[in-house]
């Protein structure tokens, strides 16, 4: 399976139109339903609709979000109150105090500073600590008493502390209540009565009463040392709290009865009542059968491939080569799921109205027009928002904002110059949505604050798009090789690498390519061909020359022709090879094939005439292979690779007319012309010939203008001698 054979096979094509069907229809909304989509403040202009079946209707979304947001705010956070934290309080006691009783008597037999075991400690408490060690010692008093008394004083500090309760943290409170479990028992007790370690310590240490007693200081500190929290927070127990909560709030504002009228004709469309009827559609999709439901997603894939079966005949019958290049195809289908997939994100999360706006079709609508052309980048704005429309429950209003949004979009890049140009098209996006926003919104009596909204998201998505298009084509630019008319603008810039070194190498080449560039472009213009490309294959058509530019008789400037020394095969060689190192150097250069398709094409299959004849005289006819002086081809497949070729041969012939009058140069242009399609040089290419005139009469106005007649300087002979 040939890379080429994917490019354009016709199976290729079929799958790209059904695997891109498919995956519309899988993101379009669920249900029979689609006919009853219906906007707020719009008239119901059907017959009254009546309940088939009793169904619950469903609260708004918003409101129903904003009822479980209530309810879990509501939840108080749980607690679990720790009645072993002191035993274990107890037990880790009896270890800490007999490392810090080590400690102390260390400190007074070394003399420094206070340890690692009681570093939490201030050092006003260590020191008192010491002093009273010191005089047990020098007393001959009982020291293990004193000691026990110190022990005991923290554990009856930890007693009462542990009594009112520490809290591990207060981070989840976000009023002063909590749930506390004591014994599988809830109670609800206020925040403010518990504090944490830190809060604790904090609170202690800046009580001026006990910084006057060192020793209730020395207790203290000690009991902080060994102080957990008895009052537990418990996540799992708060969240699975929250879940219940959430599970509680009913998803329904009512009940309609069987038989019972939903909306009658020319009813407005209130809240309450697209409640009813949205409610209704989904409650219908339930409960239709398997073989309903088939024949409900075989409606949804017709109706999209109508659509694009419609496209596709638009670009079979007049942009034959974008539909023979399947990777043009891919592009369409991966623009066309882009902007589905946008559209079914925002149905899923229930977004409001509004919100549909970010859409980003003008951005879809910019990219091929910029890519392609703007007739394209309309035909397209007009059946992706036809299909949008089918996503969104065939919502009329939204096909219209998208359709005149997106084919102003459309017009602004139609003949874009600069990549900075798509930023303007900010204000015609941005003018496309407003106009439809506030004429539907006066049509259905929309209030200020939806228009607001729409308004608002509208505007955001006439900021974005832009960006996204810059952005995206330049993706599209690299991945899909494609060439669009501001990469050539890029291209014709003189300072380009290749031409610059032609400039320098090839002068002579270098201002032939110029005035070809003109007159090929003069010519698209009369044809409707594409002008630009004609002009910038015609920059880079010659750049082989750089390889040997004296083998070319416009750069021999004051020298002798190499010809005249070597064979005519020898100099048909020579000449040839020019295309292949124009090639060779293209691809180095990163030129795009459409640009690279000029340097073979502008010959063709052409014979270079002058050394064919040479040898002719020099061997007899017999003796020379015509194929030798012929050029490799192809001949010219597009219209803008054929008029270079015709611009190449009619440019350098004028130039040979010493008197170019009028008539002279007509007569020269018309049978140049006429040799080449006589040789059947232009057989593959699609001009008319209609357009050959249009050429011929192109060619021949630009040409009698750039070798009009000039009159002379005064005493301009002697001026030009070398002693004037």
């Amino acid at each position: 399976m040939t890379s080429e054979w994917l490019a354009t096979s016709i199976r290729v094509k079929i799958l790209i139109l059904l695997f891109t069907v498919l995956l519309v229809v899988l993101m379009m909304p669920r249900g029979e339903a689609i006919e009853f989509e219906v906007a707020v403040g719009s008239v119901w202009l059907q017959e009254d609709m009546n309940a088939e079946f009793s169904f619950e209707v469903l609260k708004d979304r918003l409101e129903y979000n904003r009822e479980i947001a209530l309810k879990a705010k509501s939840i108080l956070p749980v607690y679990l109150y720790d009645e072993t934290a002191l035993t274990k309080t107890r037990d880790t006691l009896e270890q800490f105090h007999r490392k810090f009783v080590e400690t102390l008597e260390k400190a007074l037999a070394s003399g420094t500073a206070t340890p690692e075991n009681s570093s939490s400690f201030s050092s006003a408490a260590f020191d008192y600590a010491k002093t009273m060690r010191m005089k047990e010692h020098e007393n001959r008093a009982d020291a293990e008493t004193h000691l026990k008394e110190l022990k005991n004083a923290v554990l009856k500090k930890l007693e009462s502390w542990y009594a009112t309760g520490v809290i591990d943290s207060k981070a989840g409170i976000d009023r002063d209540s909590l749930v506390l479990l004591v014994r599988n028992i809830e109670a609800t007790e206020a925040a403010s009565k518990y504090s944490t370690p830190l809060e604790l310590r904090d609170k202690l240490l800046k009580n001026k009463t006990l910084q006057q007693s060192p020793y209730e200081r020395l207790v203290t500190e000690y009991a902080l040392q060994l102080l957990t929290p008895n009052i537990i927070y418990q996540p799992k127990i708060t969240r699975d709290e929250i879940r219940s909560a959430k599970q509680r709030v009913s998803k329904y504002a009512g009940i309609v009865n069987e038989g019972e009228r939903i909306v009658a004709k020319h009813d407005r469309i209130t809240p309450d009542l697209k409640l009813k009827i949205d409610s209704y559609r989904l409650k219908k999709g339930e409960k239709m059968e398997t073989v309903n439901l088939l024949l409900q997603l075989l409606g949804k894939f017709l109706h999209v491939l109508a659509l694009l079966l419609l496209f596709s005949i638009y670009l079979f019958l007049f942009r034959k080569k974008m539909f023979n290049n399947n990777l043009t195809l891919a592009l369409f289908a991966l623009l066309l799921l882009w902007v589905c997939f946008v559209a079914f994100i925002l149905n899923l999360l229930h977004v409001t109205s509004a919100f549909r706006f970010f859409v980003f079709l003008p951005a879809a609508s910019m990219l091929v027009t910029i890519i392609f052309d703007s007739r394209v980048g309309f035909y397209t704005t007009v059946v992706f928002s036809l299909i949008l429309g089918g996503l969104t429950g065939n919502d009329y209003p939204f096909v219209v904002m998208n359709v005149f949004a997106g084919a102003l979009s459309v017009y602004t890049v139609r003949d874009i110059k600069n990549r900075t140009q798509i930023f303007r098209s900010f204000v015609y996006i941005l003018l496309g949505y407003s106009l439809t926003i506030i004429a539907f919104g006066l049509e259905r009596f929309a209030t200020i604050d939806m228009v607001s909204a729409e308004l608002g998201v509208a505007a955001t998505n006439a900021v974005i798009s832009p960006v996204l298009t810059y952005g995206l084509l330049i993706f599209f630019e690299r991945i899909f090789k494609i060439t669009t008319d501001l990469t050539l603008l890029e291209l014709s810039n003189f300072d380009r690498p290749l031409l610059r070194e032609l400039a320098k190498k090839a002068p002579g080449t270098f201002n032939h390519s110029i005035s070809m560039g003109n007159l090929a472009e003069n010519a698209a213009l009369a044809i409707n061909a594409n002008s630009l490309l004609a002009r910038v294959g015609s920059y880079y058509h010659d750049i082989g020359k750089l390889f040997s530019p004296k083998y070319f008789v416009e750069n021999q400037v004051d020298a002798a022709n190499i010809h005249d020394e070597l064979g005519p095969l020898e100099s048909a060689k020579a000449i040839r090879e020019h295309v292949q190192r124009g090639i060779d150097f293209a691809r180095q250069g990163k030129l795009p094939q459409e640009i690279i398709d000029f340097i073979p094409m502008h010959h063709g299959k052409t014979v270079m005439t002058f050394f064919y004849e040479k040898a002719k005289k020099m061997y007899g006819e017999e003796k020379v292979n015509i194929a030798d002086y012929r050029y490799p081809g192809p001949k010219p497949n597009t219209k803008e690779t054929a008029i270079v070729m015709l611009a190449d041969t009619c440019e350098s012939a004028v130039k040979s007319i010493k008197d170019p009058e009028p008539e002279k140069v007509g007569n020269m242009i018309s049978n140049l012309i006429d040799k080449r399609i006589d040789d059947g040089q232009l057989d593959e290419s699609p001009l008319t010939f209609g357009d050959i005139m249009k050429i011929k009469t192109a060619f021949m106005e630009a040409l009698i203008g750039q070798h009009h007649h000039r009159i002379q300087y005064p005493k301009q002979e002697a001026m030009e001698r070398k002693d004037g």
